[in-house]
């Protein structure tokens, strides 16, 4: 196993349980205890967990993964959220997407539609994302406008009041978000404020919204809210999803579609 698949499967775990011993990590890897050790040590130098006696612990209540070690999570569910999410966009209609692994799916899904690929433009799209950008920009047909601000590594994204002055001078017909929790009482939200800032934009200068989220998103709290539910027209999620929360969001006026 190479070092990166390594650190992707150990954080996975983190995430997971919260906690991990060393020993528990070796036997979970099939790698020696030093290796683990080592890797720990490693990736608490990057702030990317607290190292403990004998183990690790996640970094802080609001922790999240870097976008690159959450790209394989739940793969399968994100890919056909996105085909979903894309085929509720019109051509030639303005698109906001935020960061995260599931609305890059989305940006991919739309690239590969047989009736986006003339026009002029045969799509606007607008991001906040690096990634989403560059993945798009190679697409002739698709008009690509990119807010400022400053990049935040974990996702991409571009956050900060640099953004406002972009945002406030555009119309989108529809913002696809993507959260890290959805909750009928809490709204969609984010880890962090100045992340949770710019989908709000983005959901402010958007006719529609779409939230696309797994199943694992759904009833969660987090730090920094984006939007009450109210504001969210239609949720696309998998099948997995729980049905009294999906019961839940209909009677709050969200149109649900599970794939």
């Amino acid at each position: 196993m190479s070092r990166d698949a390594r650190w992707k499967a150990l954080l996975e775990l983190l995430v997971e349980r919260g906690r991990l011993d060393v020993e528990e990590a070796a036997t979970r890897l099939e790698v020696s205890a030093a290796t683990i050790r080592r890797d720990f040590d490693q990736l608490a130098e990057q702030q990317m967990l607290v190292r403990t006696r004998g183990g690790a612990v996640v970094h802080g209540v609001s922790y999240e993964l870097p976008l690159r070690y959450k790209t394989a999570r739940r793969a399968g569910d994100k890919q056909r959220i996105a085909r979903a999410v894309a085929e509720l966009v019109a051509p030639g209609e303005a698109v906001g997407l935020t960061g995260g692994t599931t609305t890059t799916e989305v940006a991919r899904a739309l690239a590969v539609r047989a009736d986006l690929t003339a026009g002029s433009p045969a799509l606007t799209v607008v991001t906040n994302a690096l990634n989403i950008a560059n993945e798009l920009a190679v697409r002739p047909q698709f008009k690509i406008v990119l807010t400022g601000g400053v990049a935040r590594p974990q996702s991409y994204e571009l956050i900060g009041p640099l953004a406002d002055g972009v945002l406030s001078q555009i119309t989108l017909d529809v913002a696809v978000l993507g959260v890290v929790a959805l909750d009928v009482t809490h709204g969609a939200a984010a880890h962090d404020e100045a992340e949770a800032a710019i989908n709000r934009l983005l959901c402010e200068r958007a006719e529609r919204v779409v939230v696309a989220a797994d199943s694992s998103k759904l009833g969660r709290r987090a730090f920094a809210r984006i939007c009450p539910v109210e504001s969210v027209d239609t949720l696309v999620t998998d099948g997995a999803a729980d049905g009294d929360a999906v019961r839940r969001f209909e009677e709050a006026g969200v149109r649900v579609l599970t794939v």
